[in-house]
C-alpha cells in the first residue's frame, strides 16, 4: 500500500509544480475475476488488473483534472501537467474548493485474504456447485441460464495538498444464478445469490437451492385481479426500492430538483415503521471504507427516522453550494472518474416481524418477489412508478398460487408512508447499490393484473 500512497504524494506536488493552486491524487489498483458456468461446464473465466492515478487540479476557483495509467515519474509529472494546464482554462466555480483534511480513523476486515488464495479451478467449482445444486434439486429443473461467480479486491490511496492523506484495501464478490424449471406447459426462472468478502464466506449449495426453490414456486402462475391490497415486498425488491429512494436524497439531484424528496427536510415522508441509514463505516457493508472518494472519514448518516426526513447525502462540492459539510458521501467509479454524490451503504431498519407474521398482517394481498424494468418504470423527478411483477398470492395470511405478468404503482413517498411493518431479518441485496434490508409490508398498493 505504501507505494499507491507514495504515488498519490508525488502526483500532488507535481501538479502543485506545475502550477495548480491545491491538487489531489486519488491512486487505485484493483483487481478481478469472473467465471461463468452453463451446462456443467465452464462457459468463460477472465481476470483483469487495472491500476491509476486520477488527479484533480485547482487553480483559485477553477479546477480541472487528468487520469491515466503511467505510475512513472515521469508519467506522473506529465498527468500532473495536463490536470494543472485543465484548471487554469476552466470555468471559475465560487463552490468549487479542495476537500480540507480530518482525523481518518482505520477500519479493519475490508479484505479477505481468500480473494488471493483461491485459484482460478477452485473459483470454478464453487459456480459449476452453485449450477449442479440447483439442476439436482428436482426433476422439473430444466436448466440454468448461467451460474456466474465474480470478485474484486481493491487498494486505494488518496493525498492532497491540504492534507488529506489516507489509504484502505477492500474486496468483495458474489455469485447467483437464474435457475429455470418447467411445469404446467411455460418455464419459470428464479434468482439465487450470495455475497461475501471472500469465497470462502459463500455457501454455493444455498445459493442454487434458492434459485431452484424460486423457480419452482412459480409453476402455474397467474394473473392477480386488479386490485389495492396490501404487499409484503421481498428483500431483493424492498432493495431496488431503496436504492431509487436513496437516489433521491444525493444532494445533487435534490439541488437540482429532480427528485420527490427536494425542499422535504424535516417534513414526515415515511411511516415510523421505516428508518433509512446511510453508513459507510458498516463492517458488513460491501461499499464500507474508511474514507470517500476524497477522502473525507466515511460515517453513518441519518436519512429517514421517526417518519421524517433528517439529512440529504452530501460530497464537498455539493456540501460548499449550502455552506455545511460533506457527510463522506462522495464515490468514484474508478481512477477515471471525478468523484460525485452517492449513497455508500443504505441500512433499513429491521423490525421486529417475522416473515411469517408479516404475512399474517397483510391477510389478503400479494407477496411479490421480482419486479422488472424497474429504472426504466420509474420517474425519479416526481417518484411515480408502475413496474412489472411477479410473486405469490397471500390468503388468509399465508403464501398461496404463484402470479405473474401483473403491474404494481404508486408513488415513492407515499409508498415509504404506507410502510406497516418491517420484518426482522435483514439481507445484503447487491440491486441499487449496496442495500440491507429485511421484507417490508405496504398497507396498500395499487395491483394491474386480469
Amino acid at each position: 500500500m505504501t507505494e499507491l500512497s507514495a504515488v498519490a504524494h508525488r502526483a500532488v506536488e507535481a501538479a502543485t509544480g506545475a502550477g495548480a493552486s491545491d491538487a489531489e491524487a486519488y491512486v487505485s489498483r484493483e483487481s478481478g475475476r469472473e467465471v461463468r458456468a452453463h451446462g456443467g461446464e465452464v462457459e468463460s473465466l477472465t481476470a483483469a488488473v487495472q491500476t491509476g492515478v486520477g488527479i484533480r487540479a485547482w487553480s483559485g476557483h477553477r479546477v480541472g483534472y487528468a487520469y491515466g495509467t503511467d505510475l512513472s515519474e515521469a508519467g506522473v509529472a506529465a498527468i500532473a501537467a495536463r490536470a494543472a494546464e485543465a484548471a487554469k482554462v476552466a470555468d471559475e466555480d465560487e463552490f468549487a474548493a479542495p476537500p480540507q483534511p480530518a482525523e481518518i480513523e482505520a477500519l479493519p476486515g475490508l479484505s479477505d485474504p481468500s480473494v488471493a488464495e483461491w485459484e482460478a479451478s477452485r473459483l470454478a467449482e464453487l459456480a459449476l456447485t452453485v449450477e449442479r445444486t440447483a439442476l439436482e434439486s428436482d426433476p422439473r429443473l430444466v436448466g440454468v441460464e448461467q451460474a456466474v461467480y465474480a470478485d474484486a479486491a481493491e487498494q486505494v490511496a488518496i493525498s492532497s495538498s491540504a492534507g488529506v492523506a489516507g489509504e484502505h484495501e477492500t474486496s468483495t464478490c458474489y455469485a447467483y444464478l437464474q435457475a429455470l424449471a418447467e411445469g404446467e406447459g411455460a418455464r419459470e426462472t428464479g434468482l439465487g445469490f450470495g455475497l461475501a468478502r471472500g469465497p470462502r464466506g459463500l455457501d454455493p449449495e444455498a445459493i442454487g437451492a434458492e434459485g431452484a426453490r424460486r423457480a419452482l414456486e412459480m409453476i402455474g402462475a397467474g394473473k392477480p385481479e386488479s386490485r389495492s391490497c396490501p404487499v409484503v415486498l421481498d428483500a431483493t425488491v424492498a432493495a431496488s426500492f431503496v436504492g431509487l429512494v436513496g437516489g433521491g436524497l444525493g444532494a445533487k439531484a435534490v439541488q437540482r430538483g429532480r427528485s420527490p424528496l427536494a425542499g422535504r427536510l424535516e417534513e414526515e415522508v415515511a411511516s415510523a415503521a421505516f428508518a433509512l441509514h446511510d453508513d459507510g463505516r458498516e463492517p458488513s457493508g460491501p461499499a464500507s471504507a474508511p474514507f470517500d472518494g476524497e477522502g473525507v472519514p466515511r460515517r453513518r448518516t441519518a436519512l429517514i427516522e421517526g417518519g421524517r426526513l433528517r439529512s440529504y447525502l452530501y460530497d464537498t462540492y455539493t456540501a460548499n453550494r449550502e455552506g455545511g459539510a460533506s457527510t463522506g458521501s462522495a464515490a468514484r467509479g474508478s481512477y477515471r472518474s471525478l468523484p460525485t454524490v452517492s449513497t455508500s451503504n443504505l441500512v433499513v431498519a429491521p423490525g421486529s416481524h417475522s416473515f411469517e407474521e408479516l404475512l399474517a398482517e397483510a391477510g389478503e394481498g400479494v407477496f411479490v418477489n421480482d419486479v422488472a424494468g424497474l429504472h426504466s418504470g420509474v420517474n425519479p423527478v416526481t417518484g411515480v412508478f408502475s413496474v412489472g411483477a411477479s410473486g405469490r398470492m397471500i390468503r388468509g395470511g399465508q403464501l398461496a398460487e404463484p402470479v405473474r405478468e401483473f403491474t404494481i404503482a404508486g408513488e415513492l413517498v407515499a409508498m415509504l408512508g404506507a410502510v406497516s411493518a418491517a420484518g426482522a431479518e435483514p439481507r445484503w441485496v447487491p440491486f441499487g447499490g449496496s442495500v440491507s434490508t429485511p421484507p417490508l409490508l405496504i398497507a396498500e398498493m395499487a395491483i394491474s393484473g386480469s
